[in-house]
């Protein structure tokens, strides 16, 4: 009944197996991908046909977690999987991005890749495995896919790169790094690092790379039993040709406009000359010519790059454009930044907030707590366009979160600054790298609120233009050179190393040597950045913004925890409610006090250390009468701690009534006299001066 074609290998120290030919047969490929004991179905389905008049290539990834792969019952009211969570959302583009360029240019048919991850041992994470799965299903599928494609990760662990490190492995390395890439050269890279050198960062690449081979040739091997038949390449209609050699006549109106610096003017003028070059086709041609002004417009601007080295802007290759740095733009914020570099500008704040404030995510390995979150917001206007506003998009996500990447190594301990920190970026112009103005704001946001970074962070986004033997890498590159160009590489860090590094490859590789370039002139570009940040604010502010909350952290005895929060939460409610302030205990007995008023915070520290504090032997303290008997006074003098007056004890002279000498919310002085093994207070009044609080006892004995 099944035709079940396997391969294994030993990767990593693990067991890699790549399985096809027994689930979801269906599809025009499917491989399951086993590594350790996590395993991802990926399956590829692609139409026959492209829809009539598409101009683009519809290419959709979804990778998606089923909680029963980690034995896990979702929460929430319908106990089922919902929207894509950021992991899954963040790994769908990591495998859309190095598969994309290798389809066949020309192909236009509708493709969707779904990787469902079935099983997770929580100790290989899915990511790679669904990468290689996808590759593997892609290129059994028969549609026109120039792979395989191969992945790792790349941990640093005491000066030794290590191959796809396990989970908790991660905790120690100083690299976190994924890398993609063909035989012939890398297409994509996505890490996160503790400032290591450009040198350490290029080999971790490069040690990827080599890695991933043994697993290219195991998908080839399988390919070799199990592939269908390829599905013919698109062929370039006779028609397409004879547009092209018409609208080659107008690429001096193309010329013309692209040497207009300002972005939105020269974006009128590129119109102006698509309209004028449309004018010249007939109805049945401008469809076609609609989807060649692209490469055109790419031959006009990559051209003018490589042959006279000047940039679209009037720049070389080198130069970052005019940067402007502004911090405390925004007078109620805890903290906040306008960053400006050319026309791309981010506004950046930065909020303080207590642990209440952090953010529970319930993950495939488990639940846990993230003070740090970084959202980037990119709304139409920026690009000067009326558009739909709704719920943060793929590019959203993934652009907030190589920021939070960049940022977080330099973060102080969570002991150390027990704030919980969220930063919203709200992109205000755009005109490339946005998502690298959004680091270098967000840095200076920080400093602004007074989060002690160790270092200021910059980012630069780096492009490429490569036509046979002849490349130029760009220095922080606009959104058309990103467009049209073939590389878009960012590279996050401080004065020290790098912090995060993102590679996106349009071609079907690039080389060591062009990698090498691209991050010692980045460097270069990283270095004038910060010191044009520098000009605003060079450490974070002296203590927090006025405006956000004082925490201040105190220890108690863990049995005291329980009395501290009373019964059903009784007590802590009340002192919140009372003072005003935030309150986390944790279970090691550590208590966080916040408020913005630092009276509201003292009150609140003096309530729970009344409430855990224990009777000294011989001390005075001054309470309130809670209750009179027969026998003497209850009072209550130390937190919620009560103890007994007797009958003997409340005046010198004889009392013949309680209530003589004390009624019920009297203040009074009061001795310790004793504490029995039940832990029942003897207090005594006749001892104490009730209007000076003075030893009676002590003066009598001559002390």
């Amino acid at each position: 009944m099944f035709d079940i074609q396997r391969v294994e290998m030993t990767w990593g120290g693990r067991k890699l197996v790549l399985e096809t030919g027994k689930v979801a047969r269906q599809a025009d490929g499917a491989v399951m991908a086993t590594y350790g004991e996590t395993t991802v179905l990926c399956t590829v389905v692609g139409v026959k046909q492209p829809r009539p008049g598409a101009d683009f290539f519809p290419l959709t990834v979804n990778y998606q977690e089923k909680t029963f792969a980690a034995g896990k019952i979702p929460g929430g009211f319908f106990k089922r999987e919902g929207r894509p969570t950021e992991k899954e959302t963040l790994v769908s583009r990591l495998i859309d991005r190095p598969i994309r360029p290798l389809f066949a240019k020309g192909f236009l048919n509708e493709v969707q890749v779904v990787c469902t991850v079935l099983s997770h041992d929580l100790e290989n994470d899915p990511d790679i495995v669904a990468l290689v799965g996808a590759s593997a299903a892609l290129t059994l599928s028969g549609v026109p896919f120039l792979g395989p494609v191969g992945a790792a990760r790349v941990g640093y662990v005491d000066g030794q790169y290590v191959l796809n490190p396990l989970m908790d492995q991660l905790a120690s390395s100083k690299l976190d790094l994924v890398v993609a890439g063909t035989v012939e050269g890398v297409l994509m890279v996505e890490s996160e690092a503790q400032e290591l050198s450009e040198e350490v960062m290029l080999g971790a690449v490069t040690f990827g790379h080599q890695s991933f081979q043994p697993v290219i040739d195991a998908i080839i091997q399988l390919a070799e039993r199990a592939a269908k038949d390829p599905w013919p390449m698109p062929e370039k209609s006779p028609t397409v040709a004879a547009v092209a050699e018409k609208l080659g006549a107008f690429a001096g109106d193309f010329r013309g406009a692209y040497m207009e610096p300002q972005k939105q003017v020269r974006h009128e003028k590129v119109a102006s000359a698509k309209e004028k070059a449309l004018a010249s086709l007939s109805d049945d041609e401008r469809a076609i010519g609609q989807g060649l002004f692209k490469s055109m417009e790419a031959d006009v601007v990559r051209g003018a790059i490589l042959d006279t080295g000047v940039r679209i802007d009037g720049r070389d290759v080198r130069t970052v454009r005019p940067i402007v740095s502004e911090v405390g733009v925004l007078k109620r914020a805890h903290g906040s930044a306008l960053f400006t570099r050319g026309e791309t500008q981010a506004l950046v704040v930065t909020t303080l907030g207590t642990g209440q404030d952090e953010q529970v995510i319930d993950a495939l390995a488990g639940e846990y707590r993230e003070h740090f979150m970084l959202h980037y917001n990119f709304p139409p206007y920026s690009v000067g366009e009326a558009g739909r506003m709704g719920s943060p998009g793929r590019r959203e996500i993934g652009h907030g979160k190589l920021a939070w990447r960049a940022v977080r190594p330099l973060l102080p301990k969570k002991d150390a600054f027990p704030y919980t920190i969220r930063v919203v970026s709200e992109i205000t112009e755009s005109n490339g790298s946005s998502s690298m103005a959004t680091v270098c704001g967000s840095s200076l946001s920080m400093m602004d609120a007074g989060v002690p970074l160790a270092r200021p962070v910059a980012g630069i986004a780096m492009g490429l233009i490569k036509e046979g033997e002849r490349y130029a890498v760009l220095s922080d590159i606009l959104g058309d050179e990103d467009h049209l160009g073939d590389m878009d590489f960012k590279v996050a860090g401080t004065e020290t190393g790098v912090t995060a590094l993102q590679m996106d490859i349009k071609i079907t590789s690039i080389t060591e040597e062009i990698m090498k370039v691209a991050l010692g002139q980045a460097r270069d570009g990283r270095m004038h950045i910060l010191a044009e940040m520098e000009k605003a604010l060079t450490t974070a502010r002296e203590g927090v913004s006025g405006n956000a909350p004082r925490i201040t952290t105190i220890t108690i005895p863990k049995e005291k925890i329980r009395e501290v929060i009373g019964s059903g939460g009784k007590v802590i409610r009340e002192i919140c409610e009372v003072t005003g302030a935030k309150i986390d205990i944790e279970d090691d007995g550590t208590i966080k006090v916040a408020a913005v008023d630092a009276e509201a915070s003292q009150k609140a520290i003096d309530w729970i250390r009344g409430i855990v504090a224990e009777p000294e032997l011989g001390v005075i303290y001054t309470g309130k009468v809670v209750k009179t008997v027969d026998f003497g006074a209850f009072v209550n003098f130390l937190g919620s701690r009560d103890g007994l007056v007797h009958i003997s004890e409340l005046a010198s002279s004889r009392v013949g009534k309680v209530t003589d000498v004390v009624n019920v919310g009297d203040p009074v002085k009061v001795k310790v006299l004793g504490i029995d093994e039940r832990g029942k207070v003897r207090l005594s009044m006749k001892v104490v001066d009730q209007a000076t609080g003075a030893d009676l006892q002590a003066a009598e004995s001559g002390e």
